[in-house]
């Protein structure tokens, strides 16, 4: 897309980890309330990527905007509050605290009244975790700790919800309840970016998708190309 109308540009990534050189020139756009699916085999630097979107970690030379503004070396928790949530691959719940702690410490004010999100609308998304709210994160099955992470996430009241592996490893009935909550999320105008090995419902869902091959961005087009192009959905994704 034009990175004059971006929410979050990234222009020429090159992030390494220690001396392996995993994002090699990567650029990257995504619009208000567009959702991007970022495809790829896995090593292919998905994960890298985020977390040099979000400032875990620091491309060594390349630039990410929010708004047209450099957000480079601002800290992950400041990147955050201007907007971006992030559900990680492994969920990160603390074990120790309940549902309704974990809820609690994520809840913001804003958005408008059609996307603003509150603890009592992420419950009745997801209506198990209503009947978990004394229970540890501990105690929380898979699909359990996903919906907490996701709806923890939605309290943030994001501007850009970034998901990696989002039901991965998931039960199917666990499955199709966050892809229902993620297409709520969508026709609310929430901008996403989604990685998952689903291909039907990204393609679905997704205004673009985007193929990452050994840290090089080799498709950027919407799922109808995608589809059109067999040999090159063989080769990239093997599927």
């Amino acid at each position: 897309m034009n990175g004059a109308h971006a929410l979050l540009d990234a222009r020429g990534l090159h992030t390494y980890y220690g001396s392996s050189h995993v994002l090699q020139g990567v650029d990257f756009a995504i619009g208000p309330g567009e959702l991007v699916a970022l495809m790829g085999r896995n090593g292919m630097g998905k994960t890298t990527l985020i977390r040099s979107l979000l400032g875990f970690a620091r491309p060594r030379s390349g630039e990410v905007r929010l708004d047209g503004v450099p957000i480079g070396g601002i800290a992950p928790f400041r990147i955050a509050r201007l907007g971006l949530a992030y559900v990680p691959e492994g969920r990160g719940i603390f074990p120790n605290l309940s549902v309704r702690e974990h809820l609690a410490m994520a809840t913001r004010s804003g958005g408008t009244e059609s996307r603003a999100w509150s603890i009592e609308r992420v419950l009745a998304t997801f209506p198990r975790l209503a009947q978990r709210l004394a229970h540890r994160g501990s105690e929380l099955s898979g699909g359990e700790q996903q919906m907490l992470t996701l709806g923890r996430a939605l309290l943030t009241q994001p501007r850009l919800l970034l998901l990696d592996e989002a039901t991965e490893g998931l039960a199917p009935l666990v499955a199709r309840e966050i892809w229902r909550t993620l297409k709520e999320v969508r026709e609310a105008g929430t901008a996403m970016v989604i990685v998952d090995k689903n291909l039907a419902m990204l393609s679905e869902l997704a205004h673009r998708c985007v193929i990452l091959v050994k840290g090089r961005k080799v498709f950027d087009a919407p799922p109808r190309e995608l589809a059109a192009q067999p040999q090159l959905r063989a080769r990239y994704l093997g599927v």
